[in-house]
């Protein structure tokens, strides 16, 4: 059982075809020393924000052990070689080559599946999902490892999770999990017991710029820095906003809150417009996140009177004014509350334009 080819129109940077991971090094050094030194953990649980990084280390490490094998098969003929000292692997090599066309067959990996329909993701990861790594570990390959990647672990229910545990207590030989989770809390405490965990922090706002470069995305400099600053310190984040125009969707929204009580009704439509429809279903994810994120921050800055570390450049004046206009528990409430319209409009299909105008009618109603 191989893991899954990327699909027609899907990103074609799939970790798994990603050659370079800026700015964990210590995590890469962590895995390098344990592979090593002969003790690798049969489970790893990596942590950290959405889109830090965490598949794109977990491929990096697939490839690596299943090109390098194990330190203890043997020194062979002319004795031990020199311990690696990174986790690259060539290109040309044949772990890179068959995970790249999504054929290895030494790894799998999990996630949310298509429903029963086939018409979109299921909202977790069921029990048959996590079943069906029976088989795989039960099959004889050539490979020097079974991997799985599951991406993410705390998207399972409670069945699947249970089905792991299981897994977890009794891991197969020549077996290496790698649990992927955003919210690791959401996880059984058994399980997280019973794995190694490698946390991997938000980068540098140098290293997500590096990391924009190096996935050929090309911004004008203002650009650029206004979605580095927002990204909170995940490539993945920054990518995102940088194909949806997110720079442009942050302006035209903060534009809209310094007008506030009062909102341009023209301006207010047209970004309505620009979130709705079948096609803008990402950029009204999008304008969801950049609220909440705008909304964090103010309260953040009402709450240590102007001495939020985390603001964007020249929030500093809107937040001064917003935060004059209502106290901190009414923006905390709107902020809430603007969490619970966006998520239920996505998960019951609302009218995208309706709901970004019922925000902004909440947004005037505080400030007035």
């Amino acid at each position: 059982m191989a893991e899954h080819a990327v699909k027609p129109g899907e990103d074609p940077r799939h970790p798994r075809l990603t050659e370079t991971l800026i700015g964990h090094g210590a995590a890469e050094d962590l895995l390098l020393s344990a592979h090593s030194g002969g003790r690798l953990p049969h489970a790893w649980l990596i942590t950290g924000p959405r889109g830090v990084g965490k598949a794109t280390l977990a491929y990096r490490f697939a490839r690596f052990l299943l090109e390098t094998g194990d330190p203890a098969d043997g020194d062979g003929l002319f004795g031990a070689p020199p311990p690696p000292t990174s986790l690259d692997v060539p290109m040309d090599s044949r772990a890179w080559r068959l995970i790249a066309q999504g054929g290895h067959p030494g790894l799998t990996a999990i996630a949310r599946a298509w429903d029963d329909k086939g018409s979109r993701l299921r909202s977790e990861i069921v029990v048959d999902d996590i079943r069906r790594l029976h088989g795989f570990f039960g099959m004889t390959a050539d490979a020097p490892w079974r991997i799985a990647i599951i991406d993410s672990a705390d998207e399972m229910n409670r069945q699947s999770a249970n089905a792991l545990l299981k897994m977890l207590e009794e891991p197969p030989k020549r077996s290496v999990l790698l649990l992927l989770a955003h919210a690791p809390g959401r996880l059984l405490p058994t399980i997280r017991s019973r794995c190694q965990t490698l946390a991997l922090r938000p980068l540098a706002g140098n290293q997500v710029a590096a990391a924009l470069e190096n996935h050929g995305v090309v911004l004008p400099p203002e650009d650029r820095d206004l979605i580095v600053a927002l990204s909170d310190g995940s490539p993945g984040r920054a990518m995102a906003l940088a194909e949806a125009d997110g720079a442009d969707l942050y302006r035209k929204a903060v534009a809209l809150l310094a007008e506030l009580p009062r909102v341009n009704p023209q301006a207010l439509h047209a970004l309505g417009d620009a979130v709705a429809g079948r096609q803008a279903i990402d950029d009204f994810r999008l304008l969801g996140e950049l609220l909440d994120g705008i909304l964090k921050r103010l309260i953040a800055f009402a709450a240590t009177r102007g001495a939020e570390p985390g603001m964007v450049a020249g929030e500093a004046a809107l937040f001064a004014q917003l935060a004059g206009r209502a106290g901190l528990d009414q923006w905390i409430e709107v902020w809430e509350n603007t969490r619970h319209l966006f998520a239920r409009g996505e998960a019951v299909n609302l009218d995208p334009k309706q709901v970004t105008l019922t925000v902004f009618s909440r947004f005037q109603a505080i400030a007035a």
